[in-house]
């Protein structure tokens, strides 16, 4: 499911939005892919880590801009 989610971001983003290169850290099989475009970093996590790094709480002063389940 991260691989695929993954996957389609670059292909979404690609070449678009004035976007920096899109770098990558991280694999499917660990649970956690981060995209770096400079001042956007994205963050996919699998429903195990997400719940190991309990970020709802972590950030839970931030603003909420997007949440996908």
């Amino acid at each position: 499911m991260l691989r695929a989610l993954s996957d389609e971001v670059q292909k979404k983003t690609k070449g678009r939005y004035a976007l920096v290169a899109d770098r990558l850290e991280g694999e499917a099989s660990t649970g956690w892919i981060l995209h770096d475009y400079g001042d956007v970093v994205l963050h996919l996590f699998s429903p195990m880590r997400r719940d190991f790094y309990n970020l709802e709480e972590l950030w839970q002063d931030g603003n909420v801009l997007v949440h996908i389940q």
